[in-house]
């Protein structure tokens, strides 16, 4: 299924954003279009229906080998993938395959458009049933200093010398550990153009260094991201006890961010959030850096984050996407007839064009964030 056409540029416009990162997106954002696909792929597989190309990008083929019917293959363009089954293919819509997808009941046919879905939510569980097993392990914790995850150039905190993987202990008045990282960000916005100094940990040697926080619009802006809260923590083994409450904690916190996202989704459409607030591809790039430069726990949780968005996003009965072809089907079962080939290539080309559009529009918000 076609989708994520937006992440070749994304990748390209990432690898020279300032103080992003090129392999953590790479991997987040392949691995989770592999993942969905494959999610379509298996569930083909399971029902018995003979799939011609699963494919990772699009265009011509570079390279792939034959399993069975399948030529599995990597494309020219990494704009995304698809999964081309026997009897499914919209330039050829009269050359239907008898046993082909076309000629399978509704609910197979459903039930395959839900694969990637499935394999989305699959992805946020395992990753939170990780986690929860990580927390059952927890004897102890210790406040560490502040570290600094990224530092964008031409900022006062990139004049200042700040740096990356620094570990502050302190900042002005402020001691880490002892303080929390929501007071650093107060402290940063309460003094516009006021002198700060920062005692900062950097290759186990204690280096003291003088920020002095721009003014944008009367608040303090350093330029600088960190991590909130940073903890270590004390873990005695494994026991196969913990894999109750991991797997309580996998299935409750992934469903109830799915529901906050489905929220989101929500207030959007009713504009009770601005489109403003909505993060593109170049926003997901330079997450994806910043999170593989924290460490893998935060990685991982933005992983599960992304793909339980892919998930309630496919499920929207927007035409182009997964849940947009189910809607299609479920009217022809309550019509009792299919819709022509014209009309559901119109619909499709609607939602196309659609997404499209506001691909364009969060790209643009994307770019305008960068100059603030």
């Amino acid at each position: 299924m076609k989708r994520l056409l937006y992440i070749a540029p994304a990748l390209l416009v990432g690898r020279f954003l300032p103080g992003a990162g090129f392999w953590g997106p790479v991997v987040l954002l392949v691995g989770l279009i592999f993942f969905h696909e494959l999610g379509h792929f298996l569930v083909a597989k399971w029902m018995g229906m003979p799939v011609e190309v699963f494919s990772l990008g699009f265009g011509p083929r570079v390279a792939g080998f034959s399993w069975r019917e399948t030529d599995v293959r990597l494309s020219l363009l990494p704009l995304g993938g698809y999964v081309r089954l026997a009897g499914y293919n919209p330039e050829e819509p009269d050359a239907q395959d008898p046993n082909g997808f076309l000629a399978q009941p509704v609910w197979k046919r459903l039930f395959f458009y839900s694969g990637g879905i499935l394999a989305n939510i699959l992805i946020t569980v395992v990753i939170f049933f990780g986690m929860g097993v990580e927390q059952a392990r927890i004897t102890d914790k210790h406040p560490t200093p502040l570290e600094i995850v990224d530092v964008t150039p031409g900022t006062a905190a990139a004049e200042a010398g700040l740096q990356p993987g620094d570990k502050i202990r302190s900042f002005g008045t402020l001691s880490f550990p002892g303080s929390k990282g929501e007071e650093a960000i107060a402290y940063i916005q309460a003094r516009p153009g006021a002198t700060i100094p920062v005692i900062l940990e950097r290759d186990g040697a204690s280096q003291t260094l003088q920020v002095v926080p721009r003014n944008e619009a009367g608040k303090g802006k350093l330029g600088v991201s960190f991590e909130v809260d940073n903890w270590t923590y004390d873990r005695r083994p494994f026991q196969f006890k913990d894999l109750g409450p991991g797997a309580r904690f996998g299935v409750v916190a992934s469903a109830s961010l799915g529901w906050e996202i489905l929220e989101n989704f929500g207030k959007l459409i009713t504009h009770k959030v601005s489109l403003k607030e909505v993060g593109g591809p170049i926003t997901i790039v330079r997450a994806g850096s910043r999170a593989a430069k924290a460490g893998l726990a935060q990685f991982l949780f933005l992983t599960a984050l992304i793909s339980m968005n892919l998930a309630v996003l496919n499920a929207l009965p927007i035409p182009f996407l997964d849940g947009g072809h189910a809607a299609i089907l479920v009217v022809e079962r309550i019509r009792g007839k299919d819709l022509s080939i014209m009309v559901k290539e119109r619909i499709l080309q609607g939602g196309f064009f659609f997404l499209a559009s506001l691909m364009a529009v969060v790209i643009a918000m994307d770019i305008l964030r960068l100059r603030n």
